[in-house]
């Protein structure tokens, strides 16, 4: 019978109403057994926590014309025994082509359509199917074969889920050369790539998305495990990521590429940069004494032995808030625009060694150095290398270490050892301002960073500044040796 005013139909993908389309009748489901579970399986529910049938209808929309008649009192009802039947995955497809989809159902031994059975939805839009045989009459009279067929039924299906992710993956159709892995991912070849994704991928595995993560809380999610059924690969999420940041591609955009919401692109990229800050996080950036003369090349021994690192900082322009009093601390007259800024150490090899978290950009460089926690890493007789903005020079005395800075002295000539000095100087500044513009290639910081991104911007900048050790030694000049750092 119709019902009243605020019935709904509680078909997938259909949102009529009585009251948005109130030239519909909405029914009831039957109270026979197995009319009931006719109609349930229909319609590709199943009862449970998420849908009971007693208080569900079905709009007449997905009735046939012949499954439906009028009273003499002008009531629409439906005959006895019909079934709903018209559906939007209903519908046979228009080319004659086979997809990929049914060519491998094939080599499993079940058929894949799109006009019966259970549905499987996909981002495109596209609706597979697997159609399945029953004998009613054999189910009726052989005991337990109900409950066989339907063991079976569920195992198809999920083969019909994992066939849906059997799809080439974006990695492959952008990523053919060494070129194309530095452009796309800033990793120098096909074979860092690799090598890093064989690292971290066990682990990657099981990630939560952050969506999730933020509903149920780090010990409820310990205890249920990885999140279910991804809707793009495991190495396509992280290549996503990397697009993002190395490319500096926009969430639409990435949306477009890989078929998916722009939500999907945005949990995907905040889960992916909370996972590698926590991976990358656990890398022994800071090198020992010994590993830093090591690997110091050999001018630099003879007139710089004792530099540990050499610091600088840098900044990113970011969105200006409304608050005056946040639009003040972020304001940068450096830059004359609002910022975040950060500090950046970097060992004479020309490896990372240091990544202090971002700080506002009205900050000075000598809170921001006691504010990072580089001092308490530094040794007694450690040299740090700095530039003339830097006045730390009694906050290093406090730890036994000393600055070394370009001298200023004036006078007509540099004596033959003082230029030899202030040379091998200036070359190990500029090792430190190469490496910035390395962070500053990943492209998602060639415009201004919106005040949305603040609670993952962190992670983001410390993993692009991390991920500079992969790209190879830096080249300070011809003659100068750099050892490559052992990252990997």
């Amino acid at each position: 019978m119709a019902s009243r005013s605020k019935a709904w139909c509680c078909v997938p993908q259909c949102t009529n109403s009585k009251q948005k389309q109130p030239y519909l009748t909405f029914h009831k489901f039957p109270r026979d057994d197995d009319r009931r579970r006719a109609w349930i399986w229909a319609i590709k529910r199943e009862e449970g926590p998420q849908f009971n049938a007693d208080g569900a209808q079905v709009c007449s929309i997905h009735f046939s014309s012949g499954d439906m008649l009028t009273t003499a009192g002008g009531l629409t009802k439906i005959k006895q025994g019909a079934t709903p039947s018209v559906f939007p995955w209903v519908t046979a497809r228009p080319s004659a082509r086979r997809s990929m989809y049914e060519r491998s159902a094939d080599r499993l031994g079940f058929d894949v359509c799109s006009s019966e059975g259970g549905s499987c939805g996909r981002d495109d839009g596209a609706v597979v199917g697997v159609s399945v045989g029953l004998d009613h009459d054999y189910l009726q009279q052989t005991p337990g074969a109900l409950d066989v067929a339907l063991a079976r039924i569920e195992e198809l299906e999920a083969q019909v889920r994992r066939l849906t992710l059997v799809q080439e993956l974006q990695l492959s159709r952008y990523c053919v050369s060494d070129s194309d892995f530095h452009f796309y991912t800033r990793f120098p070849s096909e074979s860092i790539f690799r090598k890093f994704w064989q690292a971290i991928e066990p682990s990657a595995s099981v990630l939560v998305y952050w969506s999730k993560a933020q509903r149920m809380g780090l010990e409820a999610m310990a205890e249920t495990g990885p999140s279910p059924q991804r809707k793009l690969p495991l190495l396509d999420e992280f290549f996503l990521y990397c697009l993002h940041t190395a490319v500096g591609l926009k969430e639409k955009v990435l949306a477009d590429m890989f078929g998916v919401s722009i939500s999907t692109v945005s949990r995907t990229v905040i889960t992916w940069a909370n996972y590698l800050f926590q991976i990358l996080g656990q890398m022994p950036l800071w090198l020992t004494r010994g590993e830093v003369r090591r690997r110091q090349p050999q001018k630099f021994r003879e007139f710089c032995p004792d530099v540990r690192v050499i610091l600088d900082c840098t900044e990113l322009r970011c969105e200006t808030p409304s608050a005056l009093t946040l639009h003040s601390s972020t304001y940068s007259t450096y830059k004359s625009h609002t910022t975040f800024k950060g500090l950046i150490g970097v060992s004479p090899s020309g490896t990372v060694t240091f990544v202090s978290k971002l700080y506002s950009g009205g900050i000075s460089d000598k809170e921001i150095t006691r504010k990072s926690g580089i001092l308490g890493l530094l040794e007694n007789g450690d040299a740090v290398m700095a530039d003339k903005g830097f006045l730390i020079e009694n906050m290093l005395s406090t730890v036994g270490a000393k600055l070394i800075i370009p001298p200023f002295k004036h006078k007509a000539q540099f004596s033959r050892q003082e230029t030899e000095q202030t040379q091998a100087i200036a070359r190990l500044r500029v090792l430190v301002e190469r490496v910035i513009r390395r962070v500053k290639e990943f492209h998602i910081f060639d415009t201004v960073i919106p005040l949305t991104v603040a609670g993952s911007i962190n992670q983001i900048w410390t993993n692009c500044c991390v991920l500079v050790n992969f790209q190879g030694p830096m080249e300070l000049d011809h003659a100068a040796e750099v050892a490559t750092p052992s990252v990997l």
